[in-house]
């Protein structure tokens, strides 16, 4: 893999790699594009890397020069280390195993060999044993079940060096340590590569297959992301699945966290592929970015996309957002700062409601604060003309806090969208939504919001990230998911599949008790487990109506070996671990995750971001083919008119007949989770139903409700508010992996 510590040599070369793969199309950009471009490449250069731990080239060159010139033996200590951890972060992992030695030979040499000092060196040479097997295998010879747990068939490592010297190390602290459960869970990972799980781990060691195996047998979901173009190699990042284009068909834009990592954009060809259109569609130079989610914020009908960057850097983390204008056929425009978005600061999170129900689509921004480094959150109203005013303070939003995650829903199904924020350390916030604060004179900035936290009873986990509002028992309220983020290591979530005691945070769900309070049902519903989850969706896997959740995991530490977790949702009863019966349990670090029907088959496929913070810690992405349930189905995409256009908010009942009498299921419109999202348009699972009896559709602006009879399911319809009648669409179906696309791999620029 090849390094480069220079700034513009790494920009020119990212620009060039995504040019080249699409080199019959015409390159496009606008002035406002290109302003941006000069603003992120200026907040970039004036950064330091030194105190940015993500921009792990530059310091471990910088670093090398600092120990060059040390003189004083507690100056060469700190500065070996520190070179030799920054190396393996980049991603140089045998010139970090060199270093880690010249590090062992200093320590001898001067009588610094403490306990401590020497399980330190060992646990850092076992996870970079482990990142070379990785890289070795899973990168340089993949395959489609490269890191899927449990590893066999095409996943075992041709090439065994890697992990075999990580299990000399890990077998070492292990006698000496026997209780080392990080060390214990990383063993049998290494044992799993080389296919000698379980039957060559030492007994005393071994953790039993019976710990991995699923509650429920989903289908295996085959990854055919290199039959389909979208198998890119990069950092974490977010992804919308979209109809970007209008041609019926869900494309794919994709953001990765590196500062000089290019947004890209992968068009449907609607023959079975994705054919990159970065180059032309005009985003070209649009580089970082952790998330991004879309809207329709100018109600032209086309779906346009934020992007968010500068999360978990804190200080160095002051790069703007980016509002990209569709301007039809999936050609984008940067227009953040006409749009009067132009905001810096570190943030991951955003949200997309219409708080003041006038019809135009409002923008929420959670930002991340820390200590000595302040940033409140933001509120921007859309003032309907293609611009935004800033109102956060005077709605009462204006949260300080490390805030990774925020959501919005109407949870008292009072017509206006609540706020609910996920925060880093501190307790959890619900904003509830008390409309206008002069009923009749209200302007689009004079609203309130009151913090119903503690009363609502939703303030846990104190460590949390992903989050989201979902209807998971189908009756009619708003619930509410929120994942943990706190382990002191992998050691925590060995001890949770063990059953053993951790200190590693829970997930929490919370079900809506139609008052204004909710209920911790986490144990019942068999989430009490230890997620450490980052980019993480719902949907509905089998189509039975029941909203299913996938939690992307990890960290950015490199030893956060874990599986990507898949839960299938009971009859909204309790949740079924199908990680490993579905083949969704991937060991690298999971991020943005969108739920979509790609190839317009009925069912949900999913498109999963994978790769770390760290610039050396890239991965594979994956998309997980849907193999069918025989459940039917229907897909609605609605327009608003007096609502906005998107109908981001709007409610949706189907009521359907079954062999045991009538049952309803309900959707509301957004792109689902909480990092990554999925179409606005919604694919709804009908399970065993006879027939549909009735779809009701609530517009929020309007507060109106209409109802619709003698639909047929397994069809696409649009509705438009208003309108009497569903209007069939035409879809035409297709297969996966049969199209002329080509992979779009090597991108990645360390």
């Amino acid at each position: 893999m090849r390094t480069t510590p220079l700034l513009l040599l790494s920009l020119v070369l990212t620009t060039l790699c995504a040019a080249a793969a699409e080199p019959e199309q015409k390159f496009y950009q606008s002035p406002s594009t290109l302003k941006m471009n000069e603003r992120l490449r200026d907040v970039t250069a004036k950064g330091d890397p030194l105190k940015n731990q993500f921009r792990n080239t530059e310091r471990a060159a910088l670093l090398a020069d600092q120990l060059a010139k040390a003189k004083e033996n507690p100056e060469i200590f700190g500065l070996l280390l520190s070179t030799s951890i920054e190396l393996l972060q980049s991603g140089q992992t045998e010139a970090a195993l060199r270093q880690f030695g010249k590090f062992e030979e200093f320590i001898i040499e001067n009588k610094q060999t403490s306990v401590a000092n020497l399980l330190n060196l060992s646990r850092l040479r076992a996870i970079t044993y482990l990142r070379l097997g990785e890289q070795e295998n899973c990168l340089i010879n993949h395959s489609a079940e490269s890191c899927l747990l449990p590893i066999q068939g095409s996943a075992i490592h041709k090439l065994p060096r890697g992990s075999e010297s990580a299990i000399q190390v890990l077998a070492e602290i292990l006698q000496h340590m026997p209780d080392d459960l990080r060390a214990r869970w990383l063993l049998n990972i290494a044992y799993m590569t080389l296919g000698k799980y379980p039957q060559e781990v030492p007994a005393q060691w071994l953790i039993s297959t019976k710990v991995f195996e699923s509650d429920y047998d989903i289908k295996k979901f085959p990854n055919i992301a290199a039959q389909v173009g979208l198998e890119l190699e990069g950092l974490s990042g977010g992804c919308i699945a979209e109809d970007f284009n209008g041609d019926g068909n869900l494309d794919l834009m994709i953001s990765s966290f590196g500062v000089n990592e290019q947004l890209r954009y992968f068009e449907n060809d609607g023959t079975g592929g994705f054919k990159e259109k970065t180059k032309s569609c005009g985003i070209m130079g649009e580089i970082g970015g952790l998330n991004i989610l879309q809207t329709d914020y100018n109600n032209d009908g086309f779906p346009d996309v934020l992007v968010l960057r500068g999360g978990w850097m804190g200080p160095e983390g002051k790069y703007p957002l980016s509002l990209l204008k569709n301007n039809g056929q999936g050609i984008f425009d940067d227009v953040t700062e006409e749009s009067g978005l132009l905001s810096f600061g570190p943030s991951q999170t955003a949200v997309w409601l219409d708080f003041n129900n006038d019809g135009w689509m409002d923008l929420f921004v959670g930002y991340e604060s820390s200590e000595g480094f302040s940033i409140p959150c933001k509120l921007f109203a859309n003032n309907g003309d293609g611009t935004f005013v800033e109102c956060a303070e005077k709605a009462g939003v204006a949260n300080v806090g490390f805030v990774k995650n925020v959501t919005a829903g109407d949870y008292n199904n009072d017509g206006l969208p609540d706020l609910y924020l996920s925060r880093r350390d501190a307790p959890n916030v619900l904003y509830r939504n008390d409309g206008p604060r002069n009923a009749g004179q209200a302007s689009k900035t004079d609203w309130k919001f009151t913090d119903v936290s503690i009363a609502a009873k939703v303030t846990e986990p104190i460590w949390s990230f992903p989050t989201w509002f979902f209807d998971y028992d189908n009756d009619g309220w708003l619930d509410i998911f929120v994942a943990g983020y706190r382990i002191q290591n992998v050691g925590d979530v060995a001890a949770d599949y063990l059953g053993l005691s951790t200190s590693g945070e829970k997930a929490r769900l919370f079900h809506n008790n139609h008052d204004g309070t909710f209920s911790d049902v986490t144990e019942a519903a068999h989430l009490n487990k230890v997620l450490h989850a980052m980019g993480s969706n719902f949907g509905d896997l089998d189509n039975d109506g029941f909203l299913d959740l996938y939690l992307g995991t990890g960290d950015p530490n490199l030893g956060t070996l874990i599986p990507n977790r898949m839960f299938r949702n009971f009859e909204g009863k309790f949740f079924q671990d199908v990680t490993t019966s579905g083949g969704f349990g991937h060991l690298q670090k999971g991020h943005g995750v969108a739920f979509a029907d790609f190839d317009n088959d009925g069912d949900q496929d999913v498109y999963e971001v994978m790769g770390g913070a760290f610039t050396g810690d890239v991965a594979r992405s994956v998309f997980f083919q849907n193999p069918g349930h025989g459940n039917h189905w229907i897909t609605l995409k609605l327009e608003g008119v007096t609502s906005n256009r998107a109908a981001i908010g709007s409610r949706i009942k189907v009521t359907v007949a079954t062999p045991t009498g009538p049952r309803s299921i309900h959707k509301t419109v957004g792109s689902g989770g909480s990092f990554g999202a999925s179409p606005l348009r919604q694919e709804i699972g009908l399970g065993n139903a006879l027939s549909i009896e009735a779809i009701e559709i609530f517009w929020p602006r309007t507060g109106k409700t209409q109802t619709f009879r003698n639909v047929a399911f397994d069809h696409f319809y649009k509705i438009k508010e208003g309108e009497p009648n569903v209007a069939l669409w035409n879809l035409p179906s297709f297969e996966l992996g049969k199209g002329e696309s080509v992979p779009a791999h090597h991108h990645h620029q360390h």
